[in-house]
């Protein structure tokens, strides 16, 4: 299958701040394994509307019932939900569609935006940082499996805290420069 150069650079993007973020600050314990077996799916998405991002997502839920080789899909919106607050509206149409669709228990979302921030959070706050991606990314997580992996992890319940703490050592510096090299530039402000 061959992916226009656009969809591999955008790719190529999310792999780095994967490899660079994600994996090499440890914010979660169960990319690195998937992200050596290659087995992450990675879909870019031009579209525009919430009704055909949502058709996608249905897409890519069935898709991995399918395909067991998939261990988790990462949607990539390369050029929609710019916005913040229309992002969050994807996401919770995304749950409903889980909840809805009868996949609630086999898969779980997570979700990751450019200018993610945590609700009550000041905006200047480095916590966000934990959910910051060069796009808006809808993340497709096998339960089971997850639930495999923090069986073995120390502490579970305190990864989140553990990635705030590690967000805000790494300090503005660090985050101003890693993204404006991984986002691209119509999302820097």
């Amino acid at each position: 299958m061959n992916i226009p150069t656009r969809h591999s650079d955008v790719i190529q993007s999310v792999r780095t701040w994967l490899s660079d973020i994600i994996i090499g600050h440890n914010f979660c314990p169960f990319a690195k394994r998937e992200f050596e077996r290659n087995t992450i799916a990675y879909t870019v998405s031009d579209v525009h509307s919430l009704k055909d991002a949502t058709e996608l997502f249905l897409s890519e839920l069935q898709k991995l019932e399918q395909d067991t080789q998939i261990e988790t899909s990462l949607i990539i919106f390369s050029c929609a939900f710019t916005d913040f607050d229309d992002y969050l509206d994807l996401v919770e149409m995304s749950q409903v569609l889980i909840d809805k669709s009868g996949y609630g228990g086999q898969f779980q979302l997570a979700s990751f935006h450019p200018d993610y921030y945590f609700e009550g959070e000041p905006i200047e706050d480095l916590s966000h940082f934990t959910n910051r991606a060069p796009y808006p990314i809808l993340h497709l997580l096998r339960e089971q499996s997850v639930e495999r992996v923090l069986k073995t992890y120390p502490d579970p319940e305190n990864i989140p805290q553990r990635n705030i703490d590690k967000a805000r050592q790494l300090g503005s510096e660090y985050w101003q420069r890693v993204m404006q090299q991984l986002i691209p530039f119509h999302f820097n402000k």
